[in-house]
Parts: structure tokens; C-alpha cells; sequence
């Protein structure tokens, strides 16, 4: 019973790394190229293929020594360079259609 338990829970972590992986691609292939180049981090192709390798190991390879690297490189990827993409993309607090005077509780005004 308690190995059956140890296997679902194995199962859930692996798909666990497989999903944030997939979702690191994806957003890593939605970003503009330039973006990497203005944040300063390794190119588009750098990371499409860093965050492909990931995926297929998670698939194709169970080896946990691959898998543990490639979560690595996907949580490099959104702690690191997705941030930074965000913020040079216009990201962030400018897609909620306020202006670059708005503080965190709406337009600052100049104390008027």
C-alpha cells in the first residue's frame, strides 16, 4: 500500500515537471526576440531549445538526474528570464491600462 501511495505521488511530481516545462516553452516561444536581446539574456533559440530538451527528457527519458537539470533550467526561466521579458515588454502593471503615474493605489496626482 504504502509503495502504491509512493508511485501515485512519484506520478503527480513527474507530471508536475512535465507541465511547468510544456508551459516554459510555450511562453518562451511567445516572446518577442528582442526582448531577450533587451533583457540581456541568452536568445530565444538558446532557450526554445534548453526548454525543448527539457520536455522530450520528461517524455521520452525517465532518467531523475536529466529530469531534476531540466527543472532547473525551467525554473531559471521563470524566475529569471521571464520577469525580465516582462518588464521590457511592457508587461506587468502597463497591460491594466493605467499610465506610468499610477502608484499601487491609483494615479498619483503631485499632491494636488
Amino acid at each position: 500500500m504504502l509503495m502504491t501511495a509512493f508511485g501515485g505521488l512519484m506520478w503527480l511530481i513527474f507530471t508536475a515537471m512535465l507541465v511547468l516545462a510544456v508551459v516554459a516553452l510555450v511562453l518562451a516561444g511567445i516572446a518577442r526576440e528582442d526582448a531577450y536581446r533587451a533583457a540581456d539574456k541568452q536568445n530565444k533559440v538558446f532557450w526554445l531549445i534548453i526548454l525543448g530538451i527539457t520536455v522530450a527528457v520528461n517524455l521520452l527519458v525517465p532518467m531523475l538526474f536529466l529530469q531534476i537539470a531540466g527543472l532547473v533550467a525551467t525554473i531559471v526561466f521563470f524566475v529569471d528570464v521571464r520577469p525580465a521579458l516582462r518588464q521590457v515588454s511592457g508587461g506587468g502593471r502597463g497591460r491594466r491600462g493605467g499610465s506610468s503615474s499610477d502608484g499601487p493605489y491609483g494615479p498619483y496626482n503631485g499632491g494636488r
